[in-house]
């Protein structure tokens, strides 16, 4: 027998998923996140869950990892202090960086333009220089670079980046450079920007490449360590970390390219959120992950995840993909506060965190937060985790009635306002992902999980319209689901830069199938095997003068049979006029072409569920009392466990389980379907 065993590291905890290959059966597990070092709370969930399934560690076959480390790194300015080398004449690239600011009309004047990641004192410049056909103008000067790198050697750089113009054309020339950096520097990483980025635009390339370098010593120590503790276990298993964009990497190429990482943690739930839907046979949905700190919301349309070519982590974007997932500061750890200077109610983004925690946790924390308001309205049991973590009513009611003073309210309905802005935070950060992207939210289901999801998820689907309101199984820890159950991922990508009357389907074709063979060999070198591997294409196209490019999916053999770049074209206008509502009557261009190569995921599957007769009075724990919109209901609490198929629960009551609490309003019921999810919808639509 053999188990995969999948960890999501969260802000307040690590959540883990133990399944057992053969026959589908699982474990699930949470812990206490340990922020001062991630991979102690690892371990320790690890052995904990081994314990709980009564196996040793080296009978898991394969680690699959979703991890902060790097995005931490960035949004605290905790990376390495890194080193960059340029062309003569560009040594302003990232201070020149690129005329867009974030914000209104007027936003320049207040806007805090960022720091550059490698500071102007540490960047250097060096002789060499490619043309834009990959013609070499002048030969690299070794002396040169080793007078240049010279200049280094007394800043105390940790990481080092070079990135000389046109080298994604051919990276000849920073290969000579990073020799020589390598002699000099012997001590630390050196990151080649055509390897890390082979892609056109200057400025998006040196950014991406130094902040490969800023992560990269940060996370080659914390997956070293981790390695290290793991195998100190028994655990011989490889352990793949879950990438931005939702696919997996091998943890020797993320100690080289974690700029692939910033987003790990957040892609985890939509990867969970994708498995669910496959199985629930609902293929719009509204993802909604809400954790102790933050929640993260993205779209998945018909089965599949919308990927961003860029990753943006606080002030920093960069050229990585990833999943398209939008994130606010409101979480269950949020605290609420009323500023002196507006006397109005805030919530988040300051967050109470694991330590101390919310009020009710009982370590120490007072400052109201998410949690105590729902303690307070009773969409809480008293314990959680099965039982094992008491919560205390009494600190959260006092906690929360401070901002009942501040503002001169009752208690419920300051923890009615504390939840409602809660809400309407994550219901703005929905219609960036679809409203704003030219999507209807009523077309779409929503699925609520992380270890709040499904406390928040009822409401925020009515001001959405999005029904039905998914609670899948196990929601505290799907973000583990998906780091266990994705597939391996590698991407390759190549400027093309043709308009379509000066290329032709066969050059394009040619292209495809060497950029195929390539990620072919990458992904046999992460042990898949060539029958397990699968390759899709993409291809950035624009119309002749536009600055940014849009993603199409395109097919080799439509190249291969001469009418691909008429299909193209076709495919091109129809997205550009949903998106842009009007096309241009001018030349196409394709700016890049993409191969990503997928490996085989695991086919973990759901356990059915017994059928019921609709009743679900087996399962109910207690009678209980609830506030909603300021009133005070009679309820009930569900064990989760005991619920059958089909069985009809209506609102309002609460649904508890291990890792996670349900909530479902007045005026609707939950039907549970034949895989254990829960499927929310108003009274008038059943």
């Amino acid at each position: 027998m053999t188990y995969r065993l999948g960890v999501d590291v969260g802000g307040t905890f690590t959540d883990l998923l133990l399944i057992d290959e053969d026959t589908g059966r699982t474990w699930r597990d949470k812990v206490p996140s340990t922020p001062e070092d991630p991979s102690l709370a690892v371990v320790a969930g690890t052995k904990a869950i081994t314990q709980a399934a009564g196996i040793n560690p080296s009978e898991i076959s394969q680690f699959l990892h979703g991890t902060t480390v790097a995005t931490n790194a960035v949004l605290e300015g905790k990376g390495a202090k890194t080193g960059l080398v340029v062309t003569t004449g560009f040594r302003q690239v990232l201070q020149v960086a690129r005329s867009l600011v974030p914000g209104g009309l007027a936003a320049w004047i207040t806007w805090p333009k960022p720091e550059p990641l490698a500071a102007l004192e540490n960047t250097v410049e060096v002789s060499g220089r490619m043309d834009g056909q990959g013609q070499e103008v002048s030969p690299v000067d070794k002396a040169q670079v080793r007078e240049a790198l010279a200049q280094l050697q007394s800043k105390g750089i940790e990481a080092l980046t070079i990135c000389l113009m046109n080298s994604y054309i051919d990276g000849s020339h920073e290969r000579i450079v990073g020799e020589v950096a390598r002699d000099m520097f012997p001590d630390i990483p050196v990151s080649l920007s055509h390897e890390v980025l082979p892609e056109m635009k200057e400025y998006e390339r040196a950014l991406t490449s130094v902040a490969n370098s800023l992560v990269r010593p940060v996370m080659a120590m914390y997956v070293s360590n981790l390695r290290k503790e793991l195998r100190k276990l028994g655990m011989d298993a490889p352990i793949n970390l879950l990438r931005s964009d939702g696919g997996l990497m091998g943890s020797e190429k993320a100690e080289l390219e974690p700029v692939n990482l910033l987003m790990s943690g957040p892609a985890g739930g939509v990867t969970g959120a994708l498995w669910v839907s496959h199985k629930a046979g609902i293929g719009n949905i509204l993802t909604l992950d809400v954790g102790g700190t933050s929640t993260d919301v993205a779209l998945i349309e018909n089965g599949a995840p919308k990927v961003r070519r860029e990753t943006s982590v606080g002030h920093l974007t960069v050229r990585a993909s990833s999943l398209d997932v939008k994130t606010v500061g409101a979480g269950g750890g949020s605290i609420a506060h009323v500023p002196e200077l507006t006397g109005a109610l805030r919530v988040g983004p300051e967050s109470a965190g694991a330590v101390p925690g919310p009020a009710c946790y009982g370590k120490g924390g007072e400052a109201p937060t998410v949690t105590d308001a729902h303690l307070v309205l009773g969409n809480l049991p008293e314990a959680l985790l099965g039982g094992s973590f008491k919560l205390d009513k009494d600190a959260s009611q006092k906690a929360v009635q401070k901002i009942a003073d501040a503002i001169g309210v009752t208690l419920q309905e300051a923890a009615q306002g504390i939840i409602d802005i809660a809400n309407e935070n994550m219901y703005g950060a929905l219609r960036l992902v679809s409203v704003q992207q030219g999507y209807d939210p009523r077309e779409f289901a929503l699925m609520g999980f992380g270890g709040a999801g499904s406390l928040h998820s009822n409401a925020v689907g009515k001001l959405m319209g999005s029904y039905p309101v998914i609670i899948p199984v196990s929601p505290g820890v799907l973000c583990a689901t998906g780091d266990a159950t994705t597939q391996m991922r590698y991407e390759h990508a190549r400027s093309y830069n043709k308009g379509v009357s000066k290329t032709t389907d066969d050059e394009i074709a040619e292209w495809l199938r060497d950029m195929k063979e390539t990620v072919h060999r990458e992904l046999d070198a992460e042990g898949v095997a060539r029958a397990d591997q699968q390759v899709v294409f993409e291809a950035g196209v624009r119309y002749m003068g536009q600055g940014f490019d849009v993603d199409m999916t395109i097919n080799l053999e439509a190249f291969e049979a001469g009418y691909g770049i008429e299909a193209l074209k076709a495919a091109f206008d129809e997205e550009h006029k949903r998106l842009f509502t009007f096309n241009l009557n001018v030349e196409h261009e394709v700016v890049i072409l993409r191969a990503i190569g997928l490996g085989t995921g695991a086919e973990m599957p759901a356990a059915e569920l017994p059928e019921g007769n609709g009743d679900p009075t087996d399962a109910v724990l207690n009678d209980h009392e609830m506030w909603v919109g300021g009133q005070k209901h009679s309820a009930k609490i569900y064990d989760r466990l005991k619920l059958k198929s089909g069985d009809k629960i209506p609102g309002p009551c609460i649904i508890c389980e291990m890792d996670s609490t349900a909530v479902v309003l007045p005026d609707h019921v939950g039907t549970v379907d034949g895989f254990g999810n829960i499927l929310i919808n108003p009274v008038s639509e059943t």
